[in-house]
């Protein structure tokens, strides 16, 4: 492991990947059980981690939850970093590992957490279509966008494009 290079918490960014972290334990949330978009019931625990530099929220499911104790040092390899509602979460996927290290973190900086920080969400899809201009010869009709925003979570806007056509 000593290989790998490691990310210190303050660094994660909503487009971290591929990080090796190695942080403590200061906190876990109560169980909680939530219903996934496919309709099946999961276990979500939001551990509390950090190392000297920050802390980020851990998110861990199901068979992952009872793997770490407070107060342990667990070393991530191969994390990822996903937004919840505008907020970084860290977590472990199925390309990833969490494992307990005997190396030791005396003090956890908890002034900074670095889930505390809002992001606004980038765009899901990007058009890579139209540019604006007018093609001659094209053979349509006017071309005529209709652009909508509406809100999804606190902090996330979606902004839609729908294009009417009409023909002559």
């Amino acid at each position: 492991m000593e290989d790998k290079p490691m990310t210190k918490v303050k660094d994660l960014t909503p487009a971290s990947k591929q990080v090796n972290v190695l942080v403590k334990v200061v906190g876990l949330s109560e169980e909680r059980e939530i219903t996934s978009k496919f309709g099946e019931a999961r276990k979500l625990v939001e551990a509390t981690v950090g190392d000297d530099t920050a802390t980020v929220l851990l998110t861990l499911w199901n068979d992952q939850i009872g793997q770490v104790q407070k107060d342990e040092t667990v070393l991530i390899d191969n994390g990822y970093v996903t937004l919840v509602r505008g907020h970084i979460r860290l977590n472990v996927g199925k390309y990833g590992s969490m494992t307990k290290s005997d190396q030791t973190i005396e003090t956890v900086n908890t002034a900074l957490d670095v889930s505390a920080v809002e992001y606004e969400r980038e765009p899901r899809y990007r058009s890579g279509g139209y540019s604006g201009e007018r093609r001659s010869g094209s053979g349509g009709g006017d071309r005529q966008f209709e652009f909508g925003t509406f809100g999804g979570f606190p902090g996330e806007r979606i902004i839609v494009c729908q294009l009417t056509r009409s023909w002559r």
